[in-house]
């Protein structure tokens, strides 16, 4: 199994700065309202994206590590389940959310973070990630129907 690491990139100012810029910049001037990120890597990003945007912040984090009352959902990973939660007023009815991740693999994580927003009422804007492993084909699991971008794009498992 290959593991993609972003720590790399990371620790490199120059890299981390230029990478949240052209996220940033891809959303730059579209109806944004808030950026919403899975733990823990995608905090990282997300967070970063926000701030260059001017927008709030949202996370998503597994099950009963949020302070108050919220909305969850457990969905199938590759090998197993796992639960999801977000504030239930961490999004109003009819805001323009932005997903920042860092990685998009098979797609299940950021359907599931979808589904949340979704519920809540969220409008999902757009996808942003660092890296796609467009071998696995998480396009297909998200569908169509959202505006996918990514840094870099890893056309096969060898890279």
């Amino acid at each position: 199994m290959i593991f993609w690491d972003i720590t790399t990139l990371l620790k490199d100012k120059n890299c981390l700065h230029e990478s949240v810029k052209q996220l940033a910049d891809h959303y730059r001037g579209k109806p944004v309202d808030a950026v919403v990120s899975n733990e823990a890597r995608g905090f990282i990003i997300g967070a970063a994206v926000a701030y260059e945007l001017g927008v709030g912040f949202v996370p998503i984090r597994k099950k009963g590590k949020l302070p108050f009352k919220c909305v969850d959902l457990t969905y199938k990973k590759e090998y197993e389940y796992d639960t999801i939660e977000i504030h239930e007023d961490a999004i109003k009815k009819g805001q323009n959310i932005l997903l920042i991740d860092d990685l998009l693999a098979t797609g299940g994580t950021v359907k599931a973070n979808i589904e949340l927003v979704e519920k809540l009422g969220g409008n999902v804007v757009g996808l942003g990630f660092l890296i796609e492993l467009c071998y696995l084909d998480g396009r297909k699991m998200i569908g169509s129907k959202y505006n996918v971008y990514s840094l870099i794009q890893i056309k096969t498992a060898d890279g």
